[in-house]
């Protein structure tokens, strides 16, 4: 069964990133860390593929990831080859790229968010380890790439680049297996309000007191980044509504979240071209960043330019997911109006009832060798042989709920 709050969160980020780029509000990153969530979201699913089938689930993620890029690749690197960009072995970075592949100079403008693959690719990588130690020390695994990006950020240790993206974007990686083993929402409102304001409090104050070359723009700032975006997603994943049934009462809306969620990597791979391409009409036009109406014009185009690049090449999608090529993708797969049960499979913790006895408001910890799986396995993720979706908060339910036996 889908989630389709996840869904709906997925839709509004990759919607938020398309408008950043094209309008450059330094507010939207604030008002939405768009790039973090969905970090966490693909954590979370990352975890409960990792909880299903093991280890093939990374082969499976870079099958789904992989060809949508091959095609970007295909169009883009023989024309930046004709216009300046040297053939070397470094080119084939664009089939598996584990570092920045090469560009040209207007290809390193229009391309430049390749980065998001690049660092996707080695969580998924790195994923089976990391779930393997969250499993046996939950916090000092969800805290290491935070105490590594304070690090860097205070001058104790110098690292390059790509690690102090690892920092900022692997925390949020980690936050969505929190949320896969239900962690999140078992938190009470006592316990994950003040922590997600002090997050967000001590984030500001860095954000404020190191402004970056834009202002206050998350984006050059990575330390108030992995603040401000932890305290965002332990709100919007730790309070997760029990349904989302007004979506699927709107056939447009509900229709619209589906594509934008099974086209989500060709959009975010091909918009940054088409928001290069249309910046020389700013000269040609006067459509400047202040100018609404220019701005609304430029966003309405390049929407458009990305919606039809998506008829075009989006099905390329469904046939790595192996689903049955579609020009333009149904409605939800499932229903889910209904609200989730709260259950121990729902929430992929295989741990014992939070008795009277036992303070809710805790971290849960892994559970102990003796404790098992309803499938006879040990560890979290309740049983091995399907993905656990973490259950929603049922409305009107309190913050701790008891985790039943099954």
């Amino acid at each position: 069964m889908r989630n389709r709050y996840l869904d709906l969160l997925r839709f509004l980020a990759i919607v938020r990133v398309v408008v950043y780029h094209v309008t450059g509000w330094a507010t939207l990153t604030l008002v939405f860390p768009a790039m973090s969530v969905m970090f966490a979201l693909a954590g979370s699913l990352m975890a409960a593929s990792l909880t299903r089938s093991g280890p093939v689930a990374v082969g499976r993620r870079l099958r789904r990831l992989l060809p949508s890029l091959w095609v970007l690749a295909a169009v883009f690197v023989p024309a930046m080859l004709l216009t300046g960009l040297s053939l070397s072995p470094r080119v084939l970075l664009w089939l598996f790229p584990i570092t920045d592949p090469p560009a040209n100079n207007w290809g390193a403008v229009g391309l430049n968010t390749i980065w998001y693959l690049r660092d996707y690719l080695w969580f998924v990588l790195a994923s089976p380890v990391a779930l393997w130690l969250f499993r046996r020390a939950p916090m000092p695994t969800l805290l290491a790439p935070y105490v590594v990006l304070v690090m860097i950020e205070v001058g104790i240790y110098p690292a390059p680049p790509v690690v102090r993206e690892f920092g900022l974007y692997f925390g949020a990686w980690l936050l969505g297996f929190a949320h896969h083993a239900g962690m999140l929402r078992r938190l009470t409102g006592r316990m994950l309000y003040p922590l997600s304001l002090a997050l967000a409090v001590v984030g500001g104050a860095w954000i404020v007191t190191h402004p970056g070359p834009r202002g206050y723009d998350l984006n050059d700032n990575h330390l108030g980044n992995a603040l401000w975006s932890a305290a965002f997603i332990l709100v919007v994943l730790g309070r997760a509504p029990a349904a989302v049934a007004w979506l699927e009462r709107s056939r447009l809306v509900d229709r619209v979240v589906t594509v934008v969620n099974r086209r989500a990597l060709t959009i975010y791979l091909w918009h940054m071209p088409f928001v290069v391409a249309l910046t020389p009409l700013v000269d040609v036009v006067g459509w400047s960043h202040q100018d609404p109406v220019g701005l609304a014009v430029r966003v309405l185009l390049v929407f458009a330019l990305v919606g039809l690049v998506t008829l075009v090449v989006g099905w390329v999608e469904d046939v790595a997911a192996r689903r049955r090529p579609e020009l333009i993708p149904a409605g939800s797969a499932s229903p889910t109006s209904r609200p989730l049960r709260p259950d121990r499979s729902a929430a992929g913790w295989s741990g014992p009832p939070l008795g009277p006895g036992r303070s809710p408001a805790r971290w849960p910890g892994p559970p102990s060798r003796t404790e098992r799986s309803p499938a006879g396995r040990p560890g979290v993720g309740g049983t091995v042989g399907r993905a656990a979706v973490p259950a929603q908060r049922v409305s009107g339910a309190a913050a701790t709920v008891e985790i039943n036996a099954g």
